[in-house]
C-alpha cells in the first residue's frame, strides 16, 4: 500500500487522487486559519513555489480536530488563504485527521508509523517520498523551511 491510493477532495469540490503526483515528493499538512502556528502558511507556500519545479507538491488538509480552530466552511477557508497568504498550492476539502471520521489517509499513516505519527495539532507534516511510502513526519513546531525539512525534501527530490 503506498498513499498513491488515497484521494482528497479539493477546497473546490474536484478529485484530488494522490496517484496524479506519482514520482512527486509530496508534503501533506492539516492546516487551521486561526492557530498559532497559521503563519506556516507561508513558509508552506515558500517551500511549493521553491520547489515545485523540480518534483514537490504541497497539499492543505484543513482540519478543526484541534481547538476548534478551522471553523469556517471551504469558501471561507479559500478566501483567508489567498487573501492572507496568497495561496497557490492545493488545499483539500475541510477533513477529520484524527478519530473515527479519519481521512482514510491518516489511518493509512496510523498503519505506517503507529499512533505516535498521527497528528497532534494543526500543521503536522507528511513527507510522501515519488514511491508513495511515508518517508517522515514532523509535528507542528517543526517550520516547513526548518533545515531539517529542506534537506529531506532535497534529497528525495534527486
Amino acid at each position: 500500500m503506498s498513499a498513491h491510493q488515497f484521494e482528497f477532495r479539493t477546497i473546490t469540490g474536484a478529485a484530488l487522487p494522490l496517484s496524479d503526483y506519482a514520482d512527486n515528493v509530496l508534503l501533506i499538512v492539516n492546516t487551521a486559519s486561526q492557530c498559532g502556528f497559521t503563519p506556516q502558511y507561508r513558509e508552506l507556500e515558500g517551500l511549493w513555489s521553491r520547489y515545485q519545479g523540480r518534483g514537490l507538491t504541497v497539499i492543505g488538509v484543513p482540519c478543526n480536530d484541534f481547538g476548534g480552530q478551522e471553523p469556517g466552511n471551504e469558501r471561507e477557508i479559500a478566501s483567508f488563504c489567498e487573501v492572507n497568504y496568497s495561496i497557490t498550492f492545493p488545499l483539500t476539502a475541510k477533513e477529520s485527521v484524527i478519530g473515527a471520521d479519519a481521512h482514510p489517509f491518516y489511518n493509512w499513516v496510523r498503519e505506517q508509523a503507529g499512533e505516535d505519527a498521527l497528528p497532534k495539532w494543526n500543521f503536522h507534516k507528511y513527507l510522501i517520498a515519488p514511491d508513495g511510502s511515508l518517508a517522515q513526519s514532523y509535528p507542528s513546531k517543526v517550520s516547513p523551511l526548518s533545515e531539517t525539512l529542506v534537506k529531506e525534501i532535497e534529497a528525495l527530490l534527486k
